[in-house]
């Protein structure tokens, strides 16, 4: 197991969850693909995305539902600042994950969260667990305490 799928085992360890990241015969890169593998909708995918305030500079990891897509349009609303996707390689340096494989827990670096109110309709939801194969299932109010998220509503899908 790599070291990014180990530090986001350690990080929930610290953090009192109990999960379990379970590596997956292929890649789950896309939402799609992952609630395929899983066996859920596509909904109760907790996508990982790390984006760049466009004034600040400052990393905000954002949690969406795999069944949306965030409305940049509407970022200086919902995070105080526009938003542009942020580097991958300043993403695998600061957070120490690749894109694809961005867990919600288990960072290199502290950074501002928010979660889609939309996965907060689920009883269960499952997120990348440091590594494009790797998953984990977990409660959303569970994962919204442990990452300090605030929850953000940007309407329909």
């Amino acid at each position: 197991m790599g070291k990014s799928v180990n530090r986001v085992k350690r990080a929930a360890a610290d953090l009192g969850l109990q999960i379990e990241v379970i590596t997956l015969p292929e890649s789950t890169r896309t939402a799609q693909q992952a609630a395929d593998a899983v066996g859920c909708a596509v909904g109760q995918i907790a996508k990982s995305m790390i984006f760049e305030g466009a004034e600040s500079g400052a990393l905000k990891l954002v949690l969406v539902s795999g069944a949306h897509d965030l409305d940049l349009s509407r970022a200086t609303e919902i995070f105080g600042e526009p938003l542009v996707r942020a580097d991958p390689a300043r993403v695998r340096r600061e957070s120490g994950f690749a894109i694809g494989g961005v867990s919600p827990i288990g960072h290199l670096c502290e950074m501002p969260t928010w979660i889609d109110a939309a996965l907060m309709t689920h009883d269960r939801v499952w997120a990348a667990g440091g590594a494009p194969e790797t998953v984990f299932e977990i409660a959303p109010d569970t994962l919204r305490a442990a990452c300090g998220a605030v929850i953000f509503s940007q309407g329909g899908g």
